[in-house]
């Protein structure tokens, strides 16, 4: 069977090495934008933890475990050794120096979406790779065939009309005319970069099968999209999603099979309230199909919120206490 790795983008935004170097490069504007700089994206409670477990828990298949980071390390050795004794998937730390070589002059970069415009680029990935955000899990057994297909990829997502997604957004401006960066507008701009305005594929908050090779040849060819993409330290809403881009240009190839979010992902929003959390997981635990899982920036919880998640999230994942 080919090789698949995973790929994991990490920070822990509360080590003070980090924090002091994020601070040098904001301003209080940037920290009051939440899908900038605001603390919560970066925020680190252990997700990274349970999110290597559930690869190892229900996707042993996996050929190496990737962690993409800056100048830190989880150390995630002893927990799996705790957890899993008789094995578990080899992990290599990749430093942003690392993925950002010939390009230092854009480090320090404190953007998810520069970062996973570069991860294709990390010494000997497989061609079949796939990505996870750090407050991503599994919640159940997976295959390969979940996320790929013969020559192309599985994505899970909604197709959905351009035009109008980017009528209503314009409605939705700042009083000075800018646009804020959110995720759904990295898709509308990554559907514009691949050369298409009638519709995108609205994706969400699952792990994404990606080819590493698509990546290498459009960005080989498209050198000056890679700059704009990496050359903004914080995000910005000039940014295009890579994963969308990559998506949209094997759809048009006929090498993207989409398949339905719903059914599929257990997701948290990041709330608050004790009740909200109650009932998603209640509503969580009745799901029967789930395979994919998020817990939105589970530090905004309140505490006995972010406790339940938590013990819900090791009991799914078979962890010790």
């Amino acid at each position: 069977m080919e090789k698949i790795d995973a790929v994991i983008t990490w920070v822990d935004g509360d080590d003070p090495r980090h924090k002091a170097k994020r601070q040098a490069f904001t301003s209080p504007e940037m920290v009051a934008e939440e899908h900038v700089a605001s603390p919560t994206r970066f925020s680190s409670l252990g997700e990274i933890f349970y999110c290597v477990a559930s690869i190892n828990r229900f996707a042993p298949w996996i050929n190496k475990i990737y962690i993409v980071t800056d100048e830190q390390n989880p150390s995630l050795e002893p927990f799996l050794e705790e957890n899993f004794p008789e094995g578990y998937i080899p992990i290599e730390i990749i430093d942003h120096k690392t993925i950002f070589r010939g390009y230092e002059e854009h480090l320090p970069t404190f953007n998810s979406i520069s970062i996973e415009s570069m991860t294709w680029r990390i010494p000997g990935l497989s061609d079949r790779f796939i990505e996870f955000n750090d407050d991503f899990i599994l919640t159940a057994p997976v295959t390969p065939e979940d996320f790929f297909t013969n020559e192309g990829v599985v994505c899970y997502a909604t197709k959905e009309c351009y035009l109008l997604t980017a009528f209503t957004r314009w409605f939705k401006r700042r009083k000075d005319g800018s646009q804020e960066v959110s995720f759904k507008g990295t898709m509308l701009n990554a559907a514009a970069q691949a050369g298409n305005k009638r519709y995108y594929l609205k994706i969400d908050h699952t792990p994404r099968g990606l080819l590493r090779t698509l990546y290498e040849e459009y960005f080989t060819t498209n050198p000056e999209a890679l700059l704009r993409n990496i050359s903004h330290r914080f995000r910005h809403a000039a940014q295009y999603n890579p994963q969308e881009l990559q998506y949209i240009i094997l759809y048009k190839q006929g090498l993207c099979d989409l398949r339905p979010v719903k059914g599929n992902l257990l997701y948290l929003k990041p709330k608050k309230g004790l009740e909200y959390i109650e009932k998603k997981l209640a509503k969580f635990s009745q799901s029967t199909t789930a395979r994919f899982g998020c817990f939105n920036s589970l530090d905004m919880a309140c505490e006995e919120g972010r406790n339940k998640a938590v013990a819900w999230i090791k009991e799914r994942i078979s962890l010790r206490d």
